[in-house]
């Protein structure tokens, strides 16, 4: 699955999880060593995220149920807590300095998408 920024026609991961059950969204990324350019992590039902016990800092869009950006935490440093973002219906964790290679802003609109083979 690909995420996209359609507001400016850029890529933002190519490489995408899911985590909408209970125990994956709680998990996280949490005891992963490495987080890779293209790889994104959507955490579903996600107003803020906390990073208790990371060993690396990462980028978060938070986007409403329109897909539309509400919030964006750039390089959120472990045993760090993103503000809570009321509108937000989900999350997506990115490797740090994704937000700012693929431009996005508040009030882009996103999409996924799944790949052509």
């Amino acid at each position: 699955m690909m995420i996209l920024n359609l507001t400016r026609q850029s890529t933002i991961a190519s490489d995408v999880i899911i985590a909408s059950q209970p125990l994956s969204r709680m998990k996280g990324l949490l005891g992963k060593r490495e987080f890779h350019p293209g790889q994104a992590l959507i955490i579903t039902h996600c107003q803020s995220i906390h990073m208790f016990f990371m060993k690396f800092a990462i980028d978060v869009v938070f986007c409403d149920r329109n897909n539309k950006v509400v919030g964006i935490c750039e390089g959120i440093k472990p045993f760090f807590l993103s503000p809570i973002f009321f509108k937000a219906s989900f999350a997506i964790e990115l490797p740090a300095g994704t937000v700012r290679g693929s431009g996005t802003q508040i009030g882009d609109l996103c999409q996924w998408e799944l790949p052509i083979n």
